[in-house]
């Protein structure tokens, strides 16, 4: 049974940092790529940042400078520090494990609010 288990999130002023995870069982880790989205209220999913199998990362113009994504293999987790946060930045953020064979996974979503 594969699991994405998210943590992190809450609510977060203004400029503030906060950092989201998402700890996986049941698949091998190390042959996925993960990606965290943004559900914005209102708005479309978009992908913020993906993280691929050997390390490499993309980034969402609109977080790029103010997010960092890393994987930390020996947990099977994936980390989404947030820093600088805006108001913009609010909704729910929604973590995927994607293979080069097609299969795909997702956690629950967590809620971010920022907000003073």
């Amino acid at each position: 049974q594969v699991q994405l288990v998210e943590s992190g999130g809450g609510l977060v002023p203004p400029g503030g940092s906060t950092t989201l995870s998402c700890t996986t069982s049941g698949i091998i880790f190390t042959d996925y790529h993960m990606t965290y989205y943004h559900e914005a209220p209102g708005k479309q999913r978009e992908m913020v940042a993906t993280i691929y199998s050997v390390g490499n990362t993309n980034y969402a113009d609109s977080v790029k400078g103010r997010f960092t994504i890393s994987r930390d293999n020996a947990k099977n987790t994936v980390y989404l520090r947030m820093n600088n946060l805006e108001a913009e930045d609010t909704g729910t953020y929604t973590c995927k494990a994607f293979s080069n064979l097609g299969r795909d996974y997702w956690g629950q979503g967590i809620q971010v609010t920022v907000s003073s």
